[in-house]
């Protein structure tokens, strides 16, 4: 029997038709995720042309720092998400929460386009946009959690990285198509017309790509009820509490650090390289998007490896590599932007067998009656502690301590408590073994 943590044997009998089954759910859940962190992530890359707009104020730190206040008000609703689509999810179906989640994302993010800036509502269009975000952060919390449950309970034990690292090649290609769009955007018009209308365009692009996701989540097979027709008697997330605790924790933990590392890279180092740095915006977006892309495309990869040679001692070499080079990186990205490119690519490495550990790695902690309660909890509280904050974070502490290189003890910090947890949860692996069957 494979032990479904240590992922370290793989002998199973699998059918064609389990392989197609297992197929369409990694891409249906990978296309998904995409697009909701598409939706969501915008806001982080647009927040120094947005900030302006919807916070005036005489002090562009100020202007900057009350946007990414919002971009992490977002995160607040995420865990009321998770529970609402858990539970959906643990009790009416995955699929049903899944679509739910983003035909909600796509509503927030086509509004978001619409929005009035301030000079043309005043007060009002910084009220309508913090409404905004917490719509696109509520529907979040049920996605990435639901996706990594949908995927993990359609795949093989042998293979649950391999299909698992559709989640993190969807939400970190979600980051790199978001990047992708902004450049666009800003390559072809002028910072007039950038600031008047270009930033609307890539939120209204969310119709489209939502429909093309729905089309897809619609021809999965459903996975709840193959085991059980309902979930548990309590409501899941009293059941989480009361049952698995332990679990909840480790899975918290491996979040904060999964996020508390990912984020940097993936919304605050494009501010890094153009606030701190002095880089041109338009050229920091397309690295940007090369970074995260390549990082994205080997999350596969990245899968197949950790079913190889386990995923609890990939997602450890991942969180040690974030912890002992991003400062370093960061401390020569001052050179040339080709130099900042490397490094930035050198600390985003990392963050492929963090994903790709920590996406596969919490579905297999919760009894399958609360699994998608559970692993949107963890996630979510995980992102609200470490992910939203991050940009904030990383902000705050370069304008206190002066030092730009102050993120990356952050960063530090947070692999350190993903190497805590992940020693937590080697230690029950075989009792899980047993327990997940």
């Amino acid at each position: 029997m494979t032990d479904q943590l240590t992922g370290t044997a793989a002998t199973t009998e699998w059918r064609a038709e389990d392989r197609v089954r297992a197929r369409r759910a990694a891409i249906a859940g990978g296309v998904g995720t995409l697009i909701e962190y598409y939706d969501f992530s915008l806001y982080g890359y647009l927040a120094i042309v947005m900030a302006p707009l919807f916070f005036p104020s005489s002090d562009p730190a100020t202007a900057l720092l009350s946007a990414l206040a919002v971009f992490g008000t977002a995160y607040l609703m995420r865990p009321l998400g998770g529970i609402v689509f858990g539970h959906i999810g643990d009790r009416f179906g995955r699929k049903k929460a899944l679509l739910a989640t983003l035909v909600c994302m796509g509503l927030g993010s086509m509004a978001m386009g619409f929005l009035p800036t301030h000079a043309q509502a005043g007060i009002w269009a910084t009220v309508l946009l913090v409404l905004v975000r917490m719509v696109q952060g509520f529907s979040a919390g049920g996605e990435v959690g639901g996706s990594a449950t949908f995927i993990s309970e359609s795949a093989p034990r042998h293979l649950k990285a391999t299909y698992g690292a559709f989640t993190p090649l969807g939400s970190t290609m979600g980051f790199a198509m978001a990047a992708a769009v902004a450049g666009t955007v800003s390559a072809f018009t002028t910072d007039v017309q950038l600031e008047s209308w270009g930033w609307r365009v890539p939120f209204l692009l969310a119709l489209p790509l939502t429909l093309l996701c729905l089309w897809a989540r619609t021809r999965v097979e459903e996975t709840h009820g193959e085991d059980a027709d309902s979930g548990p008697a309590q409501a899941p997330v009293v059941a989480v509490f009361r049952r698995q605790p332990l679990a909840l924790l480790q899975s918290v933990g491996i979040s904060v650090a999964c996020n508390g590392t990912a984020y940097i890279g993936l919304t605050y180092m494009s501010i890094h390289l153009m606030k701190s740095l002095g880089y041109e915006r338009t050229p920091v977006y397309w690295i940007a998007t090369a970074v995260i892309g390549v990082v994205a495309l080997a999350m596969p990869l990245g899968g197949m490896l950790a079913d190889r040679i386990g995923r609890l001692r990939f997602t450890v070499i991942s969180f040690a590599g974030f912890a002992i080079v991003t400062y370093p990186a960061m401390a020569v990205m001052h050179h040339s932007l080709w130099i900042a490119a490397i490094a930035y690519l050198l600390i985003m490495v990392n963050t492929i067998g963090a994903q790709v550990g920590s996406y596969t790695l919490m579905p297999l902690l919760f009894d399958k009656d609360v699994r998608f309660t559970g692993v949107a909890m963890g996630w979510n509280l995980g992102v609200v502690i470490a992910g939203g904050t991050a940009p904030f974070v990383a902000v705050w502490l370069v304008e206190k301590t002066g030092n730009i290189l102050s993120p990356a003890v952050f960063v530090i910090v947070a692999a350190v408590i993903g190497l805590i947890s992940v020693a937590g949860v080697a230690r029950r692996s075989k009792v899980a073994q047993e327990q997940l069957g």
